[in-house]
Formats: structure tokens, C-alpha cells, sequence
């Protein structure tokens, strides 16, 4: 199949990946646009994988305010270099990764910052509500798991689905930037204040 220039601009539209990357991933899929965008992603983990490790002592600092001043979240998302951590695409993603903590308040960034505290009292309430419905003791345990393992991905920010996209973990956009931007990129850590609170 020919692959037109319109077709790897649709499929740069839609995926932001460079127009070489494009034209090739048409090339290898004979022009279906769906396959060649899961091709891109594939790229993008591979990417990712590869960058995982590497020191990430760029960035920039963004701020969301809302609610007439009410509620602001802070976050700091590193990358390689300064090239990078100018562009607009980075900037508008820790923009974004603000608004989502503001809205949604994660507790932390990954399940091995979470408080032991919260969740061995989670876990805690998790049992008793199992007991005091009668469940017997080796279906308890299979519940409260399952239980926690919601939690967690309620609370910790990697594991959130994204307030604008909710088809999309915080996880797998920041993976998908990767790929995009050729660096590794990670939050380094987020704030949020609520007036009151």
C-alpha cells in the first residue's frame, strides 16, 4: 500500500511521534492507522524502558490554582535536559499533572510511598467489614486484597487514571512522553493545599 504524507500527518496528529517514526510504522503495518499507533506505543515502552534509571536533573516546577483560590496543587517533573524541559509538550503535561492533583489529592506517587500507617489501618477496617458480613476466614483474606488493591490505585498518583482522560494511568501518559520526548522523565514529588484543610 502507498503511504500518503496525509496519512502519516494523521497519524502524527494523532500520536505526536516524529514524521520518520510515522511514515515507518505505516510502512511496517500497510497503512492501518490503528496498528501503527499501537506500534508508536510499543516504541514508546521500549523507549522507556530503556531511558528507566537514567538521572533526571532537569525540569520545571508547575502550579495549578482552582476554586477562586481555594485549592492549588505544586508539581516538580524532572527529565535529562534543559532542551526538554522547555518544550511546550513537557510544560503542558506537568501543567496538567497539576490540575490532576488539585482535583483528585493523591496520597502519593508510587505505592511504596505510601504511610505504613494508612495502610495497615485501611487493611484493619477492610478485615472487620469482611467479618461483620459473615464471610469465612479464607474468603476474607481474597477480599481484603482486592479491597487494598483499589485503594492503592485510588490514591497513588502513577496508579490514578487521568482526570482529563480517564482511559489513560498517569503511569502510561508519562511512558507515552518518554517516547515521545526520547528522555526519561519522572515526578519527583507534588503538593497540594485546600484552604482550611
Amino acid at each position: 500500500m502507498k503511504i500518503t504524507s496525509q496519512m502519516v500527518k494523521d497519524l502524527r496528529d494523532k500520536t505526536a511521534a516524529g514524521m520518520m517514526d510515522c511514515k515507518k510504522a505505516l510502512g511496517e503495518t500497510d497503512g492501518d492507522m490503528e496498528k501503527a499507533v499501537d506500534l508508536l506505543r510499543q516504541k514508546g515502552l521500549a523507549v522507556a524502558a530503556k531511558r528507566a534509571g537514567r538521572d533526571t536533573s532537569e525540569g520545571t516546577i508547575e502550579c495549578y490554582i482552582h476554586a477562586g483560590g481555594k485549592i492549588a496543587a505544586m508539581v516538580e517533573l524532572s527529565c535529562e535536559s534543559d532542551f526538554v524541559a522547555k518544550t511546550d509538550g513537557f510544560i503542558e503535561f506537568a501543567r496538567d499533572l497539576a490540575l490532576h492533583v488539585a482535583a483528585v489529592n493523591p496520597v502519593a506517587i508510587t505505592r511504596d510511598e505510601v504511610p505504613e500507617e494508612i495502610i495497615t489501618r485501611e487493611k484493619e477496617i477492610y478485615v472487620q467489614q469482611a467479618l461483620d458480613s459473615g464471610k469465612p476466614e479464607n474468603i476474607v483474606d481474597k477480599m481484603v486484597t482486592g479491597k487494598m488493591e483499589k485503594f492503592l490505585k485510588e490514591i497513588c498518583l502513577l496508579d490514578q487514571p487521568f482526570v482529563k482522560n480517564p482511559d489513560f494511568t498517569i503511569q502510561e501518559l508519562i511512558t507515552d512522553l518518554i517516547g515521545k520526548m526520547g528522555e526519561s522523565i519522572s515526578i519527583k514529588r507534588f503538593s497540594r493545599f485546600q484552604v482550611g484543610a
